[in-house]
C-alpha cells in the first residue's frame, strides 16, 4: 500500500491509499477517486516525500497525517478503531466468500451492504485496483 497526498479542483487536500501508483491513476482515469470534502472527481497529485521501509528503519506508522494537519491524538486513534471493530461486528460475515461477494455489491449484482470476511493480501490489492474500497480490520474476539 502506498499513501499518495490527494487535492481536488477546489483545493481539498485529503490522502487516499492505493496498492499502487498504477491503481492510483487506473482509479483516478475512471473517475473512481473523490474528494471527501466536496464529492469531486477532478483529483490531483501532490509531490510528497516517499516513505521507504528498510531493514533498520521502523515500521510506519498506521495512519500519517497530512503535512498540514495536525498530529493525531491517540485517544482520537482509539476511538477510530473501536468504531471501525464496531461496524465490522454489525456487519454480515460472508466469510471466505468476501472478494466475490465485494465484487457482487460493487457491481451491482447484489443489494450494498456492509460484509466482512476473510481474504489474502493478494486479494485486497485486486479489490483495491478495481476500485472496491476494502478496509483490513485486526482480529477481534467478538468477531468470531
Amino acid at each position: 500500500m502506498i499513501v499518495i497526498d490527494l487535492c481536488c479542483n477546489l483545493n481539498h487536500r485529503f490522502e487516499g491509499w492505493f496498492a499502487s501508483a498504477a491503481a492510483f491513476d487506473r482509479q483516478r482515469d475512471q473517475g473512481l477517486i473523490s474528494c471527501p470534502v466536496c464529492g469531486n472527481t477532478e483529483v490531483r497529485r501532490l509531490p510528497s516525500a516517499p516513505y521507504v521501509q528498510t531493514k533498520t528503519s521502523p515500521a510506519p506508522s498506521v495512519a500519517r497525517p497530512s503535512s498540514s494537519a495536525p498530529a493525531a491524538d491517540p485517544n482520537q486513534l482509539a476511538l477510530i478503531a473501536a468504531s471501525i471493530r464496531q461496524m465490522a461486528r454489525n456487519a454480515e460475515d460472508v466469510g471466505d466468500d468476501f472478494p466475490t461477494e465485494a465484487r457482487r455489491i460493487h457491481r451491482g449484482e447484489r443489494e450494498a451492504r456492509n460484509i466482512r470476511g476473510a481474504a489474502s493480501g493478494d486479494e485486497l490489492s485486486e479489490l483495491i485496483d478495481e476500485g472496491i474500497m476494502v478496509l483490513p480490520v485486526p482480529p477481534d474476539e467478538d468477531l468470531h
